[in-house]
């Protein structure tokens, strides 16, 4: 039911979500030989993180469709911001593995994948305002009848 906005921010979060298993997390230069090699960390290459991706990804596209449930369409949606945090600090504890190995990378940085989680963050927390927000309507219009 997209008709309602909590519905386009869980979409929006479904969507970030779906971009970790397409764009790197982070990418390193290591000097393996003499020869300048480039290395990344994606979710697709461990087996944990892509459970977890999966599950966050595919949390928020369950709670659209609980439309008739706001109690546990909310609950679903903070499910999804627990794990979606959780999945923030594994992808941080696997770069920071990542950066004390041997050899060294020379050069890192963090790319896309590493960004979207924190915006589906952000579009979780949106949504469970519009499910509040829906919830205290119904909740008065109880009141009235």
């Amino acid at each position: 039911m997209i008709q309602r906005i909590q519905s386009v921010w869980l979409l929006l979060a479904a969507l970030c979500n779906t971009g970790l298993f397409f764009f790197d997390i982070y990418r390193a230069h290591i000097m393996v030989n003499g020869v300048d090699t480039l290395q990344s960390i994606r979710v697709n290459d461990h087996y944990p993180m892509l459970l977890v991706a999966l599950v966050i990804t595919v949390m928020p596209a369950i709670a659209i469709f609980l439309f008739k449930n706001r109690k546990r369409q909310r609950l679903i949606a903070i499910l999804a911001m627990v794990f979606t945090a959780g999945f923030i600090s594994q992808a941080l504890m696997r770069v920071g593995n990542f950066n004390n190995q041997v050899p060294a990378p020379t050069n890192g940085s963090y790319w896309i994948g590493a960004v979207l989680p924190a915006i589906a963050i952000i579009f979780l927390g949106m949504a469970i305002g519009g499910i509040n927000k829906d919830m205290k309507l119904v909740k008065s219009l109880d009141r009235l009848r």
